[in-house]
């Protein structure tokens, strides 16, 4: 316990001591984890103070922005270290107080009393101790002194709460960061304020007036007594006008023109020490005083009472909920009389939210009505999730129009939303306070995946201190994913706005040729600009990013299937929502991801040739990729490609260098990098983000002109995403096309509703580089081999070597860092081109290697290396890998878990226990990120039972019961290992898992495991 009194006599400081004896075990630490966005709050784990105002009841008292408005998880723990759960009960609408439930019978160890409430005990030059918690480890106590009555009521945030139309009580006490909701107690041991915030440049604290806490203690109590068993709803009333007021001193008071016979009857009839009055300082639009006071008018009467006080002015109000209350103002020295209706507050106080892909949407709060100068009720957006921000909606927008209906509140906004099908793209009128004078348009696209579940509606239960909740109902057609015969049979018709009719000479007309050159000319028709979003829910194998942009070149167009070819840092992962924008034909059409390879950096993507129309199809085709004879150093070529404008640009280039290794280091959080890659490098280019394609002078593709992401760090600065640009060869690309094409025994893949089979690709999994013959031959290989190793390839003269292997393969268990590759199969090797022809001439068995490798054979190569000082003979293991990526992800308890990708076994490392389960996300508001189960770390036990894999952390999770806490084992990274806790949460947070289901062509959701009532 820290303690930080200021000197007192022997008498005064055993009245101190046997106060703060009896204060601290009352006094608990509160941990409270905001689930969702709501209102002014963001979703988010932190620490506070509060306090037993009712022992017998179970009664907590603290801040309101500790509880704050929306969904909340708490636990109170006692000075002696004992926990135990806490509910919200009960948060004013206005003032900075809540109150929270627990039950009396659950706190076994400690011995303490409630907190007596003295609001009446406050006054200038009390001592005073602010009894909190150090960031949620210890009890910490501050002296202070009262120094004002008065203060105007701290100014936090302009777009989150604040609390208003009350004074503040100021001291002298360096109150910090988790004293919020702290006891100010006297010597007494009673709570005379309850502490708010603080100014930490001037060492102030601001503590709230406790006499309408007081009040609504009282009402809390009475309903507890009329209950049975546990609590019931209960209504404080709370009354509104939808203003602000401000306390001005008599002197600023005159100057807004209040005559002096005025106030010399206002002095009279107030107290003595009253030195201002109340002044109008803003008005809600919509509200019952809007169009009716103005901002400066000075309140005199209410009810034919004088009224200076907030206390006073706020007793009138909620006392006469319902009822017409009547004032009298001066307004630049005329009396203005007005009769208003006094509004419940708990009536534009939301108690009800739309959770819809990873949004939250309700109606707009009095606390940001009055922030924003908005209207209460109208349609809000407190988080966008992923469809608004995709669209480009931010937070804190208000919804004004969507699909052309004018959207008034949430059930308007449900109503127009379940009339769309998934896919549907609409336009959506929004509003920002921070640009309120003018309304903006965007595209919304309605989710067509199951990246998140359906709209879901949450509704505030005070009984239970939960948000109950249910699918939101539809109030027109359901939303429901369509089959796949009615897919097939949409995408058989033209959509709305595509020239149906159109000749192809009108879309020449449409899209008129402005080529420089022949190659630009060809290539124009075959390339798309490509926009790629990721789900939050879902950014797995490390994507750094959620939003790329890239161009593509058709690759493939045929009556049923249209593929293109596109760098892996434009499409990264699977689970991404694709658009193709066509510079052959004005038109949107959405893509699937059929193909990432695992080692080269292009991904294909596949789209409905039929969604173009006659005239889409007829203007745009694919590309004549012509792999042999590959570029040479000297050659010209056209590097042409798209501005986001869709205009093809090109110029023409020399190549400097046809096989540049690529050496892409790590970065800080494991993702994609090209490794064993040989790349193009030209003279001049047009900047490190443009892509496109290298041709020749008759427009045949030589080269996919694309980008690579990598991580740089300069000096002690932090690392930063840095993007170049290289030539990718198409012969891989070629060649995993012919195998698409031509169909193999490759896993089926449903692609427009015709299954394809796609190709398996033997690697050799581990990491390359290529080393200088001359400093190969300082190693000790020798002459023969360097002189078969340069006449091999006497331009580059250069040898293989191990840099590392990927962690699981069947290569770790076989080479050695540093090894040199000097042959395979007898016949020399020394390019990553002819280790990949090398794993492709072998007949491999047409099944996925997975990292465990128990029991199993694998496809070997007979290898040369040369091994520290020595040549051997080693037979090396081929992995078999597929182009899907990523297939399987389970979100539990906040956290996105999935199988080590491949960028994380490039590392070398995988946990003794088995490669475990790889913590690839977390996500705010949720138990992981409340006990701290973040990511790059595996999981390799739950309460000491193994989870080598997904499967298994799905058998042991599942037998866990809502609310039970769970050890788990985690190994990070740098193979730290580490056992933390983390208290599941079926309620907010249901285990679900996505998967990819290539026999239907598409990824499905579903819930593994969810609180049942």
């Amino acid at each position: 316990m820290e303690t930080d009194p200021p000197p007192l006599d022997n008498a005064r400081a055993e009245d101190w001591r046997k106060a703060l004896a009896k204060v601290v075990p009352a006094v608990v630490v509160l941990r409270t984890t905001a689930t969702r966005a709501f209102d002014t709050e963001a979703a988010g784990a932190s620490y506070a103070t509060g306090f037993v105002v009712d022992k017998e009841r179970g009664i907590l008292l603290t801040n309101r922005h500790v509880i704050k408005p929306g969904p909340i998880v708490a636990e109170a723990m006692f000075v002696n270290r004992e926990e135990i759960s806490v509910f919200p009960l009960y948060r004013d609408p206005v003032h900075d107080f809540g109150f929270l439930w627990y039950d009396p019978k659950a706190v076994q160890f400690m011995e303490y009393e409630a907190i007596p409430l003295a609001p009446e005990a406050a006054a200038v030059g009390l001592e005073i101790r602010v009894v909190g918690n150090d960031s949620g480890e210890k009890v910490s106590i501050l002296a202070g002194t009262l120094a004002r009555m008065d203060r105007d009521a701290p100014q936090y945030k302009k777009d989150g709460y604040n609390d208003f139309n009350t004074f503040y009580i100021q001291a002298a006490s360096g109150t910090k960061g988790g004293s919020s909701g702290s006891p100010v107690i006297d010597n007494n041991g009673r709570a005379v304020a309850l502490n708010a915030g603080s100014k930490s440049t001037s060492a102030s604290a601001f503590f709230l007036p406790l006499e309408r806490v007081v009040r609504a203690l009282k009402f809390l109590q009475d309903k507890k007594d009329s209950c049975q068993d546990g609590w019931e709803p209960v209504t404080i009333p709370r009354g509104s006008l939808q203003m602000t007021f401000s306390h001005k001193g008599f002197d600023e008071i005159r100057r807004l023109g209040l005559k002096r016979d005025t106030e010399k009857l206002i002095r009279e009839a107030s107290p003595t020490a009253e030195t201002g009055m109340l002044v109008v300082e803003s008005l809600v639009p919509g509200g019952p005083a809007h169009k009716l006071l103005e901002p400066g008018d000075v309140l005199l009467r209410a009810n034919g009472e004088v009224v200076t006080q907030f206390l006073s002015f706020e007793i009138l109000l909620d006392d006469n909920v319902g009822e017409t209350l009547n004032l009298e103002l001066d307004r630049g020295g005329a009396t203005v009389q007005v009769a208003l209706q006094v509004q419940d507050l708990h009536s534009i106080t939301p108690s009800v939210f739309l959770e819809v892909s990873g949004g939250v949407i309700h109606a707009l709060s009095y606390q940001q009505a009055r922030n924003f100068h908005f209207s209460c009720g109208l349609v809000y957006v407190a988080e966008p999730g992923y469809m608004l921000s995709r669209a480009g909606v931010p937070k804190h927008a208000i919804i004004k129009k969507m699909a052309g209906e004018e959207i008034t509140n949430l059930d308007k906004f449900v109503s127009v939303f379940f009339s769309l099908y998934p896919g549907d793209r609409v336009p959506l009128e929004f509003v920002s306070h921070a640009d309120r004078h003018r309304s903006k348009s965007v595209l919304v696209t309605i989710d067509r995946h199951e990246w998140y579940a359906l709209p879901q509606l949450y509704s505030r239960n005070d009984a239970t201190g939960l948000w109950d909740v249910c699918p939101a109902e539809p109030k027109g057609k359901p939303l429901v994913q369509t089959s796949h015969e009615d897919m097939e049979l949409e995408s058989l018709s033209v959509p709305v706005g595509a020239p149906e009719a159109a000749s192809l000479n009108e879309v020449h007309k449409i899209m008129p040729s402005t080529s420089s050159s022949m190659a630009e000319h060809a290539i124009e028709p075959t390339l798309v600009m490509m926009e790629v979003h990721v789900p939050p829910s879902a950014m797995l194998d490390g994507v750094h990013a959620q939003h790329f942009f890239g161009t593509g070149v058709i690759v493939h167009h045929s009556q049923d299937l249209g593929l293109v070819a596109v760098d892996k840092n434009t499409v990264a992962i699977a689970v991404s929502d694709v658009m193709l924008s066509f510079a052959a034909f004005p038109m949107e059409v959405s893509a699937e991801v059929v193909f990432l390879h695992p080692v080269h950096n292009f991904a294909l993507v596949a789209y409905n040739p039929a969604t173009l129309g006659t005239a889409g199809s007829a203007a745009v085709h694919a590309a004549d990729l012509v792999p042999d004879p590959p570029v040479r150093r000297g050659d010209s070529v056209y590097l042409v490609g798209l501005s986001r404008s869709l205009q093809a640009t090109s110029r023409k280039s020399i190549v400097t260098n046809p096989g540049a290794a690529l050496n892409v280091g790590a970065a800080d959080c494991p993702r994609y990098r090209s490794m064993n890659m040989e790349v193009i490098e030209l003279d001049t280019d047009f900047g490190h983000t443009f892509s496109g394609v290298l041709a020749d002078d008759l427009g045949r593709v030589k080269a996919l002109w694309g980008s690579f992401s990598t991580h740089l760090k300069y000096g002690d600065s932090t690392p930063e995403d840095h993007q170049f640009v290289r030539g990718i060869p198409v012969y891989a690309i070629s060649e995993v096309l012919g195998m698409i094409i031509k169909g193999n025994t490759g896993p089926p893949l449903l692609i427009n509703g015709v299954k394809w089979s796609m190709p398996l690709m033997p690697i050799l999994e581990a990491e390359l580089y290529p080393t200088l013959l001359s400093k190969a031959r300082s190693f000790g290989l020798s002459d023969r081999w360097v002189e078969a190793l340069a006449k091999k390839d006497p331009v580059r003269r250069q040898v293989l070597r191990v840099k590392g292997c990927l962690a699981g393969s069947w290569a770790a268990s076989t080479l050695e860092q540093g090894d040199m590759l000097l042959a395979i199969s007898g016949q020399p090797i020394t390019c990553f081109r002819d280790v990949e022809i090398a794993c492709q001439s072998q007949n491999f068995t047409s099944s996925v290697s997975d990292h465990t490798q128990d029991g199993k054979t694998p496809n070997v190569l007979q290898v040369t290396v040369f091994r520290q000082g020595h040549e051997m003979e080693v037979e090396v293991g081929i992995d078999i890998r597929d182009g899907f990526g990523t297939r399987r992800m389970v979100n539990w308890a906040g956290c996105v878990l999935q199988d080590p990708h491949s960028a994380v076994r490039a590392l070398g490392f995988l946990p003794q226990e088995g490669h475990g389960v790889y913590v690839a996300r977390w996500c705010h508001g949720s138990p992981a990120h409340r006990y701290g189960l973040y990511a790059l770390q595996w999981i390799v036990e739950v309460n000491g039972m193994p989870t080598p894999d997904l499967q298994a952390f799905i058998d042991v999770t599942q037998e866990l019961d809502h609310c039970a806490f769970v050890r788990v084992k985690t190994i990070h990274l740098n193979g730290k290992p580490r056992v933390l806790t983390v208290k599941q949460d079926l309620h907010y947070w249901p285990t679900w898992e996505l998967h990819l289901d290539p026999t239907m062509g598409a990824w499905r959701r579903r819930v593994l495991k969810a609180h049942k009532k």
